[in-house]
């Protein structure tokens, strides 16, 4: 069993960044995937980033694009998403996902694919 812990959320202004780390353990992720999904109130859990293990392909929300990155740290069982040039509409809580299948093309971005999930990290983005 994989229990993963989000950190990193908080308030920031637009435009200001932040790094998000989800640490796993009770079982090393190297051979897991890896994604981040937000929910704001009200609406529904959607996909921000995912990675893929061994040649770690990446993925991302066209929403996010460009100004989010996505890594993983096998040794440290954690994977991180750097957030830059944030908006007013990036706030929402943010969590960390695990599923040992490997997916890829629009498989990443579904949130029913990932059987491991972290309890969530607040961002807020003040305009």
């Amino acid at each position: 069993q994989v229990q993963l812990v989000e950190s990193g959320g908080g308030l920031v202004q637009a435009g200001g960044s932040l790094r998000l780390s989800c640490a796993a353990s009770g079982r090393t992720f190297r051979w897991y995937s890896l994604g981040w999904f937000r929910q704001a109130p009200g609406k529904e859990r959607d996909f921000v980033a995912a990675i893929e293990w061994g040649d770690r392909n990446t993925y991302y929300a066209d929403s996010v694009k460009g100004r989010f990155t996505i890594t993983r740290d096998d040794a440290k069982n954690t994977v991180y998403l750097q957030m830059n040039s944030l908006k007013p509409e990036d706030t929402a809580v943010y969590f960390c996902a695990a599923d040992p299948q490997r997916f890829s093309g629009r498989a990443v971005a579904n949130s029913q694919n990932y059987g491991h999930w972290g309890q969530g990290t607040q961002v807020t983005i003040s305009s």
